[in-house]
């Protein structure tokens, strides 16, 4: 059944470039995985080798170049997700090589992250590594830290690796979903915004049905966040101002929160500040405006000295992927 919606899914995407919004968005709400069914943990719910063969372009898209039959790790991702930020860059600081799949509609991944991880996790990002696939940012790196030692991003002292997993809590908790939300909310009331986002950041046929793109993606973004509530943008606001309050008062000045080098706080910070600061080395581009509510929210933002910090991390720590086949 999972399978046939698939089939009927990019029927249902060209239906929303001709139909108005409102029809278009009752026709797809039907359609998404959401809410999911209860189901046995370990239970399939989507056979992923025949999603992908059958609908490659709905399921996921291959950002893989010099790809080799060898063993390497695969990360399941989503392109512009700043959760999803945060496990590529801890990969490329570790400069692991790897391959990346990217979902091509939001809302089949979370069934396929269901089924990969056996009801861990239902969304992405997901890391496929010696057999195992693992869910949630912070599980992906603690993972990493196991397997590539090398270039650490926990410290070695007790304490401070106890103050730089709480922070990273933190962020992952206090400014993540907030954040998130807040930078849908204000993209969900600037389609044109919202199109070209889309357009840059969407493999397969999203970027295709121009206007019906924008309302799958604010019916997606509305029932899986909630992000058309003006109260829950309100306390998102307010949330992120208290996570830059923090950062700073943690940087105290310094230019690392935790010791004296580069961590796992350090690049959970950054990373989740991303869609607020928009740094040149982040996945969205620094030169393409923010939706215009977002822009005007950050405004009296930029010259705080934890804004800067965000810009000069990427600057300076954001190394670039190393591709598969080569050596890390």
């Amino acid at each position: 059944m999972v399978v046939h919606r698939l089939g009927r899914l990019d029927q249902r995407l060209g239906e929303a470039h001709r139909a108005d919004e409102v029809a278009a968005l009752e026709a797809l709400r039907d359609r998404l995985p959401l809410p999911l069914p209860a189901r046995q943990a370990g239970e399939p719910l989507l056979d992923l080798d025949i999603a992908e063969e059958r609908h490659p372009e709905l399921c996921c898209h291959d950002d893989t170049v010099d790809a080799t039959s060898e063993p390497h790790p695969t990360l399941w991702h989503i392109s512009v997700s700043h959760y999803s930020e945060k496990a590529r860059w801890a990969l490329d600081h570790k400069r692991i090589p790897h391959s990346r799949r990217a979902v091509a509609v939001p809302g089949l991944h979370i069934l396929a992250s269901i089924w990969m991880t056996r009801g861990a996790s239902k969304t992405y990002p997901v890391l496929e590594i010696d057999g195992r696939r693992i869910g949630d940012s912070t599980e992906i790196i603690a993972v990493l830290e196991e397997h590539f030692p090398e270039r650490p991003l926990y410290p070695e002292d007790p304490e401070q690796r106890r103050r730089a997993l709480e922070l990273e809590d933190f962020f992952d908790e206090e400014l993540g979903p907030h954040l998130r939300l807040l930078a849908f909310h204000e993209l969900g009331n600037d389609p044109e915004r919202f199109e070209a986002v889309i357009e840059r950041t969407t493999p397969g046929p999203l970027t295709s049905i121009g206007s019906g793109a924008v309302a799958y993606a604010r019916t997606y973004t509305g029932l899986r966040f909630g992000v058309r509530s003006e109260e829950a943008a309100a306390l998102a606001r307010t949330k992120i101002v208290a996570a830059l309050d923090r950062l700073e008062a943690e940087l105290d000045s310094g230019e690392y929160l935790v010791g004296d080098s580069f961590g796992v706080a350090d690049l959970t910070a950054a990373a989740l500040f991303y869609p607020l600061v928009l740094p040149d080395e982040g996945p969205l581009a620094g030169d393409e405006p923010p939706p215009a509510g977002l822009a005007e929210f950050r405004a009296p933002l930029e010259e705080r000295p934890g804004y800067r910090w965000v810009e000069e991390t990427f600057r300076r720590h954001r190394d670039a992927p190393v591709p598969v086949g080569a050596r890390a």
